[in-house]
């Protein structure tokens, strides 16, 4: 319903950002990294995510796509709701967080507030093939679908795909893969490397 609100930042709590849009206020429950980025007073524009309940409609706002991926993937996992994604995510960029699922890291998880070692297996056990193959897309659409042939076999495919989930641009992840020895790593050492220097940058 919104992909993204733009406005002036009128006000800020834990967990909440509230965007002054042409005299109107959307709460966003958003995350500490987020926050870290608003200031009141000052324009500010986060992608957004509704949640509709039965008793209530929640709007999620985040500084970038890239969060506002990851937050989508985490509540596709059974159990884990928005409070819980939001608590994983203000832990945690998205990129260390994909790091975290794609090598196996529960303590990475569980030091989100309220995050346990079972649910931070499901998280590892639901998400990480899906990743390391490129399986799902924000979007809905599979990567390659702007005109880029995406092989199967071939692990730098493979890799610009995982990548492409979590809503980087074709530039990024080109960018990120170059100087990669693509031919004599693992997929996943592939997919680290290349997380690593976007954590860098």
């Amino acid at each position: 319903m919104f992909y993204y609100v733009k406005g002036t930042v009128a006000h800020t709590a834990p967990y909440l950002a509230v965007i002054d849009c042409g005299g109107v206020g959307y709460a966003c429950r958003t995350t500490n990294n987020t926050l870290a980025r608003l200031k009141k007073g000052e324009s500010a524009k986060l992608f957004t995510h509704l949640n509709v309940r039965e008793d209530a409609m929640e709007l999620y706002g985040f500084a970038t796509e890239n969060e506002l991926n990851c937050f989508q993937l985490l509540i596709s996992v059974s159990g884990v709701g928005p409070k819980a994604a939001l608590s994983i995510l203000s832990s945690a960029t998205p990129e260390s967080l994909a790091m975290s699922i794609i090598t196996g890291d529960e303590k990475a998880l569980t030091v989100a507030q309220g995050i346990g070692k079972k649910i931070a297996q499901r998280i590892i056990l639901e998400l990480k093939d899906k990743l390391a193959k490129g399986q799902i897309s924000p979007s809905g659409e599979s990567y390659g679908g702007t005109g880029v042939t995406v092989i199967p076999e071939n692990k730098s495919s493979e890799a610009a795909a995982a990548l492409a989930v979590l809503g980087y641009s074709q530039t990024e992840i080109g960018m990120a893969l170059k100087g990669i020895d693509v031919d004599t790593l693992s997929l996943e050492d592939i997919i680290k490397q290349a997380l690593k220097k976007m954590m860098k940058g």
